[in-house]
């Protein structure tokens, strides 16, 4: 969406006026030029989560824990700025390095988890979240809207005040992003519930519970990966997300055969990166402004900071000692995608590294790489060697993506071009450990997948309006639309997706993961017209639309996947002008024929666009697993 890139930035400019000086506390935006990089130090991993350990016989069999989404403030520019009012996760928390009991944390974003394969755990998620949103709540979306408020008509009130009656109370649900799991405990967009006890129809919970209260109950028998949890209310996913509501969770195998080879303690980092854009009162800012004020008039198709975060600190520095790191890259951005390479200023050079790691677990085989480029929602797992740099070197964690990708706007090289600084000490860390050709067995013959027994076409639409897209689709239909998939349990299906947008869309299922087989070039214009017209016209559509044979519409030839996308997904980038072709097993992926739950009861799962801001508007579509 370029055209939408251009009036965002428009109106950034528009309002951000001159530069402000640090610590001015002026009115308007805060120039991101005027914040200090590299000043900010990231110490270590963020703090862990401590649970209560439940044993039987002297065997642990499972962990509890207790963790609020609570406001509070946080220090997340340079000091001498203000601090930032922020929504996070408060609870019992341990120092991931020295396993120092903390006491009492909170912060955004939330600790991390640490849990192992084989152990369940169980989370009680309490919304003590009080305070009205921080940001404008749209009520012209489908969402949540606790207060049964409904949809007003315009002239619409501008914000701020915006609708008190949508402000208020804040509806929030964790979702467990990748994990196997109940769907019941799932953390889908209807499972929300506020702090004075009201709930969305997908809401269930132990009834011991109180109704400001969700138990989740996460098995924890998928492979050893990088999990995360986030918000994933319906219709305000995007900006409970913007306020903090994210974090990790690691999931490791104590006979993970790979991790004693890899960096660990302090030489193994999560690392989340995240757009923002700053007041100058250090509050941060969302737009308040639709593209389209007669229709939805606050929501923007997407949000595009002009300052970096990291780990909650702006454009911080982490000083690395001349050894081999492991680094989980999280983008937990709302629509930004990253291109990332590790740079040399003083050499000019960009440093060689290896993923070893996606979203499900470790790739085929190790992928080396000078740069990469993941979208909202996907990890990478990869290891950065600095032992061939001196001492007080130096290395940058740039950024080449454009937003929208991969159409839009350069990134920024004196804002959003540059993520956070590594500084070289000169302390020894850990040599190069050799790796296994084959990492994953599971994927030495990839696609590893069997055939499928259905296959479905499906198509991204955006539907426009006057300012600019209106809303996006997947498949033509809405949230509310009937339940189109219908997957069987245990069964592999092939979902071939066609996207004729602008934009690439970073696609996720929930409860699987899947692979991917192949992308292709399409007539992607002719293909949209022709399958419109077999269904009648323009989106949206009432009922599941007929599909229409991608062959005839395709150019050249398959695009196989590239090694650093050989593994588990459960987020895909789907190009525009591109067919992408995905396999998916309704199983455990480690391969055993069903889950230790039931994945047909409750509420069903999701699939959606993780362009946070498109998933609130209708790019995401429920599914039921069957049997």
């Amino acid at each position: 969406m370029a055209v939408v890139a251009g009036v965002f930035l428009a109106l950034v400019v528009s309002i951000a006026g001159p530069a402000v000086q640090a610590p001015a506390m002026a009115p308007g935006l805060l120039d991101p030029l005027a914040i200090p990089k590299y000043v900010n130090e990231l110490t270590g991993p963020p703090p862990v989560w401590e649970p209560t350990v439940v044993k039987r016989g002297g065997r642990v069999v499972a962990h509890e824990y207790e963790i609020e989404m609570v406001a509070f403030s946080q220090q997340i520019l340079p000091p001498g700025f203000p601090a930032t009012p922020v929504w996070g996760y408060g609870g019992f928390a341990r120092d991931a390095l020295t396993d120092e009991q903390l006491g009492y944390v909170r912060s955004s974003p939330g600790a991390s988890f640490e849990a192992v394969r084989g152990v369940p755990a169980s989370v009680k998620w309490i919304n003590n979240v009080r305070s009205p949103h921080m940001f404008p709540v749209d009520p012209t979306l489908h969402w949540a809207d606790p207060n049964g408020f409904g949809m007003p008509m315009p002239p619409f009130t501008p914000y701020p005040p915006g609708y008190p009656e949508a402000q208020s109370p804040v509806p929030l649900v964790t979702h467990l992003h990748g994990s196997e799991v109940q769907s019941t405990s799932d953390g889908g967009p209807d499972a929300w519930f506020t702090w004075n006890g009201i709930h969305g129809p997908g809401y269930s919970t132990e009834k011991k519970a109180k109704r400001n209260e969700a138990v989740f109950h996460y098995p924890n028998g998928q492979p050893a990966t990088t999990l995360w949890y986030h918000d994933h209310a319906l219709g305000v996913t995007r900006i409970n997300v913007m306020s903090g509501l994210a974090g990790f969770y690691l999931l490791r195998d104590p006979a993970d055969p790979i991790a004693p080879l890899l960096p660990s303690g302090k030489y193994e980092m999560p690392i989340v990166i995240q757009d923002r854009t700053f007041n100058a009162d250090g509050t941060m800012w969302f737009p308040t402004v639709g593209l389209n004020p007669n229709d939805h008039p606050y929501w923007m198709p997407e949000f595009f900071g002009d300052t970096i975060m990291v780990n909650g600190r702006v454009w911080p520095n982490l000083n690395v000692d001349q050894g081999q790191y492991r680094f989980r890259l999280l983008d937990g951005s709302n629509a930004r995608f990253y291109t990332l390479s590790f740079w040399v200023p003083a050499t000019g050079q960009r440093l060689p590294f290896v993923q070893i790691g996606s979203d499900g677990g470790y790739l085929r085989s190790p992928a080396w790489l000078t740069e990469l480029t993941f979208a909202p929602g996907e990890r990478a797992d990869v290891l950065v060697d600095f032992s061939g740099l001196p001492a007080g070197t130096k290395v940058i964690l740039d950024n080449r993506a454009k937003a929208p990708f991969p159409h839009g706007t350069p990134a920024n090289p004196q804002t959003v071009g540059q993520i956070m600084q590594f500084t070289v000490t000169g302390a020894w860390g850990p040599a190069p450990a050799g790796l296994p050709p084959i990492l994953n067995p599971a994927l030495a013959s990839f696609p590893s997948l069997p055939s499928p027994s259905e296959t479905r076409t499906r198509v991204l639409v955006e539907v426009m309006g006057a300012g600019g897209p209106l809303e996006i689709l997947l498949n033509g239909q809405k949230w509310g639309a009937p339940v189109s998939e219908m997957p069987e349990l245990g069964a592999t299906e092939e979902w071939v997706v066609v996207n004729p947008t602008a934009d690439t869309h970073p696609i996720h299922l929930h409860l699987v993961q899947f692979q991917l087989v192949y992308r292709q070039k399409v007539q992607a214009a002719q293909y949209n017209a022709d399958w419109m017209m077999r269904n009648g016209g323009m989106p949206p559509y009432d009922e599941e639309p007929m599909e229409l044979e991608v062959g005839p519409y395709l150019v050249g030839n398959p695009m196989p996947a590239p090694p650093e996308e050989q593994g588990w997904k459960d987020t895909l980038r789907m190009n525009p002008g591109e067919v992408t072709v995905i396999r998916v097993r309704f199983a455990p992926i480690d391969g055993t024929p069903s889950y230790p739950f039931d994945a047909t009861v409750g509420p069903g799962y999701v699939w959606h666009c993780h362009i946070l801001d498109h998933e609130d508007n209708e790019m995401m579509r429920p599914y039921v697993v069957t049997r």
